[in-house]
């Protein structure tokens, strides 16, 4: 059994040299278990996993993850579903809503709402799951349309490989296709850019988040040399030296979307194994300085459906 305990109270996390989370002290405990709480069946889940490094066939890992689509913020999401897949009002009638389907309104369409529930530990073994997919593949990922994902910008190609990938189409190859086309669009400096004839930007993070998605032993020779580039770039500007300081990159948001913060840049980097890497220290002491006495952090802020940042910290 996981132990449940109240709502936390003081403490710090920590992780090894080789990443693995250290629950170091009693508020760490506290804050563990306030994540392991049922209500939330995807957030135990992560915790199980991410945090306390329990396995697939752990019996408290299946029950969580056998949860997800039945209790909390993913069954909340699936009841809008259409039967057949998606969000929108109806199929496309005309051409122009063909090539709008899935993707438009930015961030409140299905492919959105398909990111959310990757996030959150859905996978195609859920038919709702599949049909979304099945929609996916037909009107952005046919390889005989004219209109496909295949050469878009990389934000948008980051999002679906690593929503695809996680729902457990990694090794289509559609899907890999799509892998293929980020390592080409990779720029000289190691980063991305989803303008054409740009340098490398830390903003650009979702083919280097694509990638951390992919099991390690399932990537290519081409995908390690291009994660490789990708996170010395990321490590080179310690997660946010770029430029002038920009505000939205220390603020934590939820859904992330197309937007970049430092939490999002430790997801990464941390994920593919970068964790003990020292220049990501300045980016962790912003991380602990921005944690609550009961040992928690705020959400700052939030996207709307239009695009707009919403700040919503203390």
């Amino acid at each position: 059994m996981v132990e449940i305990a109240p709502k936390p109270v003081r403490g710090e996390v920590s992780r090894n040299v080789q990443g693995a989370i250290q629950i170091v002290d009693s508020q760490d405990v506290q804050v563990t278990n306030w994540l392991l709480e049922e209500a939330q069946p995807s957030v135990r889940y992560h915790a199980l996993v991410d945090l306390l490094d329990r396995k697939a066939d752990d019996p408290d890992v299946k029950a969580a993850l056998s949860t997800i689509r039945r209790v909390g913020w993913a069954r909340d999401l699936l009841r809008t579903q259409k039967p057949t897949g998606y969000w929108e009002a109806h199929e496309p009638r005309t051409v122009r809503e063909w090539v709008s389907f899935l993707r438009f309104p930015r961030f409140g369409s299905s492919i959105w709402k398909g990111i959310i529930l990757s996030d959150l530990g859905l996978t195609a073994a859920d038919r709702r799951i599949r049909r979304l997919a099945d929609l996916i593949f037909e009107y952005k990922l046919h390889l005989s349309s004219e209109v496909n994902f295949f050469t878009e910008e990389v934000c948008i190609v980051g999002n679906t490989a690593r929503m695809l990938t996680r729902f457990g189409y990694g090794e289509d190859r559609r899907v890999r296709k799509l892998y293929d086309w980020m390592i080409e669009d990779q720029r000289e400096d190691g980063g991305w850019n989803c303008a054409a004839g740009k340098p490398g930007t830390l903003d650009c993070w979702e083919a280097l988040s694509a990638f951390e998605s992919v099991p390690k032993a399932n990537r290519t020779a081409a995908m390690e040399r291009s994660v490789s580039r990708g996170a010395e770039f990321y490590l080179e500007r310690k997660l946010f030296e770029e430029g002038r300081r920009y505000a939205p990159w220390f603020r934590f948001h939820y859904p992330t979307h197309y937007y970049y913060d430092l939490l999002v840049g430790l997801e990464v980097l941390t994920g593919l194994g970068y964790a003990g890497d020292r220049r990501l220290q300045p980016a962790l002491r912003i991380l602990r300085e921005k944690r609550q006495s009961d040992g928690t952090w705020f959400l700052d802020g939030f996207i709307l459906t239009k695009g707009r940042e919403v700040v919503a910290g203390p």
